[in-house]
């Protein structure tokens, strides 16, 4: 047997086998990310530890001595008050977010309460996006721009959890947190709106 005829001879059964293999997906743990594309933070990012959860897009950290809030940046999750919907998201982050938890941060701005806006990350896996997939929280498209890397994964991501009627999308007219939110402000009376 000749040298090319050898060579020639191994490629081919190097690509029957590859061709009969077949890949075992092994379930991920619950709160685990699967999408590789997910995982876009990196070692240069801020950390923190987180202290509470306070609803579905926001907590609480200790970054370097200081107590900080951080908002969700790009997303928005129902109000407490949107029941059920809004205690589940909030359920839901402070299980894939359990206090004492490290988290990495990618600061996009600072909202009008002071509070910090940015992607927070575990194990490198995007929790903004996670929350979106998940159907807890809807894209935040008036403020979209200030997550140009994710900005086509949160979309696409949204689009599946509505398509199947994953958590908030599973009811028959979701209310958007921000409709929710301009509705109870123009429905208090002015006592209450002073409070």
């Amino acid at each position: 047997m000749n040298g090319g005829y050898r060579a020639l001879l191994a490629v081919g059964l190097v690509v029957a086998i590859a061709s009969c293999s077949t890949a075992v997906e092994v379930p991920p743990e619950q709160g685990q990310v699967t999408d590789p594309a997910a995982a876009v933070a990196n070692a240069n990012l801020p950390t923190g530890t987180v202290v509470s959860v306070g609803d579905g897009d926001t907590l609480r950290m200790d970054y370097q001595g200081q107590s900080v809030t951080v908002r969700f940046a790009c997303i928005d999750a129902p109000e407490t008050s949107q029941t059920p919907w809004g205690p589940a998201a909030t359920e839901r982050l402070r299980q894939l977010i359990p206090r004492g938890s490290t988290i990495q941060f990618r600061e996009a701005d600072t909202d009008r309460y002071g509070r910090m806006v940015a992607e927070v990350y575990v194990g490198g896996q995007n929790m903004n996006l996670q929350m979106v997939r998940e159907g807890h929280a809807v894209v935040y498209t008036q403020f979209l721009r200030s997550c140009p890397e994710t900005e086509d994964l949160l979309l696409e991501a949204e689009a599946q959890a509505s398509q199947q009627r994953l958590n908030f999308w599973n009811q028959p007219n979701p209310v958007m947190p921000w409709d929710y939110r301009r509705s109870n402000r123009s429905s208090a009376t002015p006592e209450s709106a002073a409070a």
